[in-house]
This record gives structure tokens, C-alpha cells and sequence, in this order.
């Protein structure tokens, strides 16, 4: 556990001082994530300038902001005119209309420019999370000439890694990589090197699909071009990685019945924790009155063989949790890629027919042990209906992220609560139906 809060609080800012000339900037960030909005400024505003922007670009927009809201205005125009353009237009698109206009106001023309240009795509687009920072190179350079571009524009460049090279209309034609520049004879000609058809992005595309697309295909950048084909950036691999991570994130916390948590944990209040969970949880509990109209309905059954009732926790129970595990892994699948909305009926006849065996493997364990606590007859029923319930749940669960997405919803909204939600009322219902079959009641 670090003492920096300690310290802090015993206002020792020699040790404080200490402290953080010896931790990394994400680690300083996670620290910073933590505390109140007083304590997290008083304690940027310890770090140099240039380990304060180091640590700033760590933080979550949320965090920047409240930093920023407690700067003074030399402090705060320094800082925004240094972030680079992506992250700085990250922040603003989650930043109130009165904080972007100071951001805004406090710019360069030529930083402003750039931002407003990447605020200027569809949110959520690969055009948010790129940048605009990149050194192109002309297709008929020699590999000298290029490695002098290099050397002259790459300092304002966010990355030099991936090199993608243009024609006279900054159309994209391929990329080189920084390695095969230096490996390479100073006479030899870029468009030699060049990889034609590399991985590519348009600006305008959801961030998280180019972002997958780097993963598959191993690459550093992925450039991104507009509709002409023309160069407008590059996503670079940390920025994929933070889109991956917050829509991971997302549909855990979708798939859980709750909203994300914009911010760390540690730092949002209990009211926050209680204010996006209750919706859903409320949500949820509306759609679980289908479970009590179903059982009110069957009343004369339970009635009539009331051991019946024995088994209600146990079978609603199973069949929510096919339904939740067969949920989980068609959002997962879809998530990266494995399966298409396509896919739609294979999925179900692949979900059905698993949910048919593991239903027949459950039967027989709840077979046996009903009979220890009921008759035979009912006992079969049991079984039974653990294997329409599996088959029946394994289906709906595979079933409906699909469905979500060809109507364009998340498709970690309807996944594991609702399905599990939905399950409990028909299984009811399939359990009460099988035993007027079979008990003849």
C-alpha cells in the first residue's frame, strides 16, 4: 500500500515530493485515480511540467478533467497545448460544454485545428482515437532521403515506427517500417520496401473494430484514410489498447446488468456505485414479475402435488445458467470476431444440441437424486425437464446477442440478466407443462 495519501494528509510534501520522483507515471496516475478531487490536484500539482504531462496522459478523461478544473490558467494552457491531438480530443468529448471551451480557448491555431478535426468524426469512430501526427513518405524517395524526413519532422510525430508512404495526392500506396529504413542501403528506393495493401482503417469505422483488426494482424500502427483513400493518421497500439480494454469493460459490466463505471473504482462514491446498478437492477426485477405471474398461474398444480414446488429453485436456477453461459460466450464470440450475425442459425443449432447434452447429462444426476426425496414419477419429471430447459435456455442465450446485433443493439444489453430473466419465466412454464403430461394433473 502506498503512503502517499499518508503523506499528504500529514501535509509532509518533502516525502510526498519524494515519493513520486521515485514512481513511474502510470503508477503516480493509478494513485491519482484514487483520491478525492482536492487531494488529486493538490498532488499534480507537485510534478514538474514535463512529468505532469507524462502522468496526465495516464488518467481517464474523467480524471483529466477534474485536474484541469483546479489549474490555473498558465498551468492549464501549458498542459492541454502539449497532450497529443487524440488524446486531447478524447478528453473533450466527454468534457463539459464550459471545459472544452476553455480547453479550446487556450490553444494554439494550429493545435485547435487538429483537434477540431478529429472532433469533428462520429463519435466512437477510429477518426477519435487517431493521430493526426504522422510523418508520410513520398513513394520515389531513397532511403536516405526518407530517414532525413524522418529525422526533421519526427519529433513532432506521436510515432515513427510505421512509416506510411503517399503519392502527390497523400493517397495511401503502402507503409515501410522504420527497421527496413535503417537495415536498407541509403541508395535504395522506398517504393522497394514498401508493403502494398497493408491493414487499413477508414476514419469514419468504429475504433473498436480497427482496433481487433490490429490485434489479428499483428501490426504496430494501423494507418486510416478518408473516403478518397487519402492519409488522415494513424492508430497506434496504445490507443487500441485502450479501446479494447473499455469495450471489454463495457460489455462486462453490460453482461452483469449494469452501466460501465467511467471512472476508477476506488474513487466514485457509493451514491455513483448505487446509481448505475439501479436501473437494470429495477429493469430486471419488472421483467421478473413474468416469473410470478407464471407461478400464480400454475397455483392449482402446485396445489395438487405440492413436492413440485421442491424443485422450482433448482430447475430455474440450471436453466439460467445454461442460458447466462451460452450468452457470455456468443457476446465474446462476437466481440472478436469469431461469429457473424450470419451465423445466426448455426449458432442455434450448435447452442441447441449442446444444451440438449448437457441437459441429459443433468437429468440424470436429478433423476437420481430426486428420487431420495420424491417419488420415481416425479423425479422423471425432473429430468425431463432438465433437458428441454438446457436445450431451450443454450439456445435462447446463443441466440439472442445475435438478434441484438442485427437490430443494432449492444448486444452485451440483452445478455446474461435478461436471458437468465427470460429462462426463469418460460422454464416455469416448461416445468409445470411436463408435469401435467407425464402426472396427469
Amino acid at each position: 500500500m502506498t503512503h502517499l495519501p499518508m503523506l499528504l494528509d500529514e501535509q509532509d510534501l518533502a516525502g510526498a515530493l519524494e515519493w513520486l520522483e521515485t514512481q513511474p507515471p502510470y503508477a503516480i496516475a493509478d494513485e491519482i485515480a484514487r483520491m478525492d478531487a482536492v487531494q488529486s490536484v493538490v498532488t499534480f500539482r507537485l510534478l514538474d511540467k514535463d512529468r505532469a504531462l507524462e502522468v496526465f496522459e495516464e488518467l481517464d478523461p474523467v480524471d483529466q478533467q477534474e485536474i484541469l478544473q483546479g489549474l490555473r490558467d498558465q498551468a492549464f494552457r501549458d498542459l492541454v497545448e502539449h497532450m497529443d491531438p487524440d488524446d486531447r480530443a478524447r478528453m473533450l468529448n466527454e468534457a463539459p460544454a464550459k471545459v472544452a471551451k476553455r480547453v479550446l480557448a487556450g490553444l494554439s491555431a494550429h493545435e485547435r485545428q487538429m483537434t477540431a478535426a478529429l472532433l469533428g468524426y462520429p463519435e466512437g469512430s477510429v477518426g477519435r482515437f487517431m493521430t493526426p501526427e504522422t510523418v508520410a513518405l513520398q513513394q520515389d524517395l531513397t532511403v536516405g532521403q526518407a530517414l532525413e524526413v524522418v529525422r526533421r519532422r519526427g519529433g513532432n510525430a506521436e510515432t515513427i515506427y510505421t512509416l506510411p508512404v503517399v503519392d502527390r495526392g497523400r493517397r495511401l500506396t503502402g507503409i515501410v517500417e522504420l527497421r527496413e529504413l535503417v537495415l536498407s542501403e541509403p541508395g535504395a528506393m522506398v517504393h522497394d520496401l514498401v508493403v502494398t495493401e497493408p491493414p487499413m482503417a477508414r476514419a469514419t469505422e468504429l475504433a473498436e473494430d480497427a482496433a481487433r483488426l490490429m490485434r489479428e494482424t499483428n501490426v504496430l500502427d494501423l494507418p486510416v484514410v478518408d473516403s478518397e483513400d487519402r492519409l488522415v493518421g494513424l492508430l497506434t497500439s496504445d490507443d487500441a489498447f485502450e479501446v479494447i480494454e473499455a469495450a471489454d469493460t463495457e460489455d462486462v459490466a453490460r453482461q452483469a446488468g449494469s452501466e460501465p463505471l467511467e471512472r476508477h473504482y476506488m474513487s466514485a462514491s457509493v451514491f455513483r456505485l448505487s446509481r448505475i446498478r439501479m436501473m437494470w437492477l429495477m429493469l430486471l426485477l419488472v421483467a421478473a414479475t413474468l416469473t410470478v405471474s407464471v407461478t400464480r398461474l400454475y397455483e392449482g398444480e402446485l396445489e395438487e402435488v405440492t413436492q413440485l414446488a421442491l424443485f422450482v429453485p433448482l430447475l430455474i436456477g440450471t436453466g439460467g445458467n445454461a442460458g447466462a453461459q451460452a450468452a457470455t460466450a456468443a457476446v465474446r464470440a462476437l466481440a472478436v470476431g469469431e461469429v457473424r450475425t450470419s451465423d445466426l442459425l448455426r449458432v442455434i443449432w450448435r447452442e441447441c444440441r449442446t444444451g440438449l447434452l448437457l441437459g441429459a447429462m443433468l437429468a440424470v444426476v436429478g433423476f437420481l437424486v430426486g428420487t431420495f426425496f420424491v417419488a420415481a414419477d416425479i423425479a422423471a419429471v425432473v429430468g425431463l425437464t432438465l433437458v428441454v430447459i438446457c436445450a431451450w435456455a443454450s439456445t435462447v442465450g446463443g441466440m439472442m446477442p445475435l438478434l441484438a446485433k442485427k437490430l443494432r443493439i449492444d448486444p452485451a444489453v440483452v445478455s446474461a440478466p435478461m436471458v437468465t430473466t427470460l429462462v426463469d419465466a418460460t422454464g416455469l412454464v416448461i416445468y409445470f407443462s411436463t408435469a401435467k403430461v407425464i402426472l396427469g394433473i
